[in-house]
């Protein structure tokens, strides 16, 4: 064999290897929407989770003389998320330059807080009442980690069984507007406390109008227990 055919043979050779390394358009597209995916996961502070990628029917696409950059679009719903995928050919953005935008669909699964029994509205969550499952939360964009939920009450009745949301979920009421409350301030190693009355409801870390019973005044404060407020910053005398 010559060596004008041996080399010709290897440049062919070669340029097979390095087709078949570069990723094909579907693979960049899938490692792109995975490292979204695994970016929100962890924003949301999901356990374990899990995601199974697919490329809706990508469209041809010219060839790249350069790597292709892909930027996400729209990647709030994990069914149906929007990437763009653009090539720079030449520089300064000539007719060589194309830009198309592909539909990447996910499944999201993970271990999430689920009821472990009926909850009823406006119950309480205990450690009883929840229990972890991995479940698809392809659809969900609220739930919530079990630590956070406990101490929380149900909106609305619940099923055993349901994945626990956010949206489910409201801070119990601490202070009734009307009730007797107590006044605690603290000035470095002094403690000092009054009684008051609340003029507002509120649950825990919320500011509320309280009149304070020996004086009259009414000032702002933050609800820190059952029954009882603390100063909240800046709480000015409102009337």
């Amino acid at each position: 064999m010559s060596d004008i055919r041996c080399a010709t043979l290897l440049m062919l050779l070669l340029a097979g290897a390095v087709q078949a390394a570069a990723p094909t358009l579907a693979a960049t597209l899938e490692a792109a929407a995975r490292a979204q995916l695994e970016r929100q996961a962890e924003a949301s502070g999901l356990d374990q989770p899990e995601f199974a990628i697919s490329v809706v029917t990508p469209r041809a696409a010219p060839a790249c003389a350069q790597p292709l950059t892909v930027d996400p679009v729209d990647t709030r719903n994990a069914a149906r998320m929007r990437f763009a995928v653009s090539c720079k050919n030449t520089p300064g953005g000539r007719s060589g330059d194309w830009r198309y935008e592909y539909i990447v669909r996910a499944r999201i699964s993970a271990n999430v807080a689920v009821t472990a029994g009926p909850v009823a509205a406006g119950q309480l969550l205990s450690d009883a009442d929840i229990v972890f499952e991995r479940r698809d939360i392809s659809s969900l964009s609220d739930t919530i980690g079990a630590q956070a939920a406990l101490g929380q009450a149900s909106k609305r009745s619940l099923r055993a069984g349901e994945v626990l949301r956010q949206s489910q979920l409201t801070a119990p009421i601490l202070v009734k507007r009307g009730d007797p409350v107590v006044m605690l301030a603290r000035i470095e190693a002094i403690e000092v406390s009054t009684a008051g009355e609340a003029l507002d409801s509120g649950a825990l870390g919320a500011v509320v109008r309280v009149r304070n019973v020996a004086n009259g005044r009414v000032v702002r404060m933050r609800v820190t227990a059952t029954g009882m407020v603390a100063p909240a910053a800046e709480a000015p005398v409102i009337r």
